[in-house]
């Protein structure tokens, strides 16, 4: 049981970094403009050398953000649900503490699958036709891998949460 719940929790601290960088960074896009290069994020872009916030409140990137936020939150309390597993103390019966962390890295997973997938889908069907030299930059592919690691440590304390469920039904009463 402790073997999966290390597993989740190195995950889980690998992706929860992985969100708080890929949400913070503004390389989520990389292309070309009047000749030279240019990048965004979900905050800024830049164009050359010089920064500028994204001062519009455009719908796509308001629910990508809310998105990754909630994702970050959702690792960050798993992690600290997490955490709280490896002293499993009977004070709460009912719930389950390597299970209550599994879900919160599930939720997170999906809350950052939702950003993802709504950000692709508008860079894909409106600003990948408008820039004709683009493509996804560095930021976006580590929120894919954030994704994946929020699943693993989802799918490691639910082995957990297994493991302590047949043990505590396999002990003699």
């Amino acid at each position: 049981m402790y073997s999966f719940m290390g597993g989740g929790l190195f995950c889980a601290w690998v992706g929860t970094i992985l969100l708080v960088v890929a949400t913070a960074t503004d390389h989520w896009m990389q292309y070309r403009l009047s000749g030279s290069f240019a990048h965004q994020g979900l905050w800024r872009y830049c164009l050359g050398n010089k920064c500028y916030l994204q001062t519009e409140s455009i719908a796509y990137w308001n629910a990508s953000r809310a998105f990754m936020i909630l994702s970050s939150l959702c690792a960050t309390s798993g992690i600290i649900m997490g955490i709280l597993a490896f002293a499993q103390q009977p004070t709460f019966t009912r719930l389950s503490r390597p299970f209550s962390a599994g879900i919160l890295f599930f939720a997170s997973t999906f809350f950052v699958l939702l950003a993802l997938a709504i950000y692709t889908g508008v860079t894909v069907s409106f600003l990948g036709r408008r820039f004709g030299d683009w493509r996804f930059s560095w930021s976006y592919i580590l929120g894919w891998v954030a994704l994946l690691m929020t699943f693993f440590a989802g799918i490691f304390y639910m082995c957990a949460y297994r493991m302590h469920e047949c043990r505590r039904l396999s002990a003699p009463r």
